[in-house]
């Protein structure tokens, strides 16, 4: 028998969640330039629930990211949502991709908010919630970047 190597592990999918702000940023870390068509978002009012089909850069993955960068399919989903605003976003069309850039907590009636999601060209997506109840699950395995690239935002 012999010991096991570093090269021999392999970081296991995503299932997190976050319950209050410092959490919430951790999970906007790890979507920082998510990729997703408009047409993958949905908002059950009666379940109080939004949810998002992304498509996420592994950022966790480290200096292995610029070698071989990958993306995983991944749902976020967000409970004990009220309402659900945007601007900038033509919802339903499969056509519009939609970058995510951010997402930050504007506390209201405690524990209560509003979950703001920063798009690039200038398009948000505004939740109005109970609390931060935030749930991130990569769905499928990774898989090669088709761009090949690290995300780079210049300064």
């Amino acid at each position: 028998m012999s010991d096991a190597r570093f090269e021999d592990g392999r970081s296991a999918p995503l299932n997190i969640g976050a319950l209050d702000a410092e959490d919430l940023s951790v999970i906007s870390s790890l979507t920082q330039d998510a990729v997703f068509p408009a047409s993958e978002m949905r908002w059950e009012s009666a379940g109080r629930r939004f949810a998002l089909l992304l498509n996420r850069f592994r950022w966790e993955e480290g200096a292995a990211r610029s070698a071989a960068p990958e993306r995983v399919q991944s749902l976020l989903v967000f409970d004990g949502v009220a309402a659900v605003a945007s601007n900038g976003v033509t919802r339903g069309d499969g056509d519009t991709v939609l970058s995510l850039l951010s997402m930050t907590f504007e506390p209201a009636d405690p524990p209560g908010g509003h979950i703001l999601l920063t798009l690039a060209g200038d398009g948000a997506i505004r939740l109005a919630v109970e609390a931060i109840e935030v749930t991130l699950r990569d769905v499928t395995r990774p898989y090669l970047a088709p761009s090949r690239k690290t995300p780079d935002h210049p300064i």
